[in-house]
């Protein structure tokens, strides 16, 4: 099967569902307290506000805002952690959907 081109097509890509795996993936990191800081307990507070816009002026933030709003201090985390799976994804979604 030929590889999705974002710029041609959508179709093929799970931009949405990807972005949640990865986040779960993230979750397991800073949701932790001894690798959690300021930054990430407020990226955390952005994650629980995903899809509430009554929560957030009216914006509409969705877990793969959030990944291309802040992709290198989460690529950053992952390389901190060696946790080469959530990198493969994080590279996957990059080039699929950022």
């Amino acid at each position: 099967m030929e590889k999705p081109d974002r710029y041609v097509s959508f179709i093929g890509i799970k931009g949405d569902e990807n972005a949640r795996v990865l986040m779960g993936m993230l979750r397991r990191h800073i949701d932790d307290p001894e690798r959690t800081n300021l930054f990430w307990e407020r990226f955390r507070d952005k994650l629980d506000n995903v899809e509430t816009p009554d929560k957030t002026s009216g914006r509409c933030i969705d877990e793969l805002l959030l990944i291309h709003s802040y992709i290198n201090n989460i690529r950053e985390l992952f390389e901190t952690y060696d946790d080469r799976n959530a990198l493969k994804l994080l590279e996957q979604i990059e080039e699929e959907s950022c």
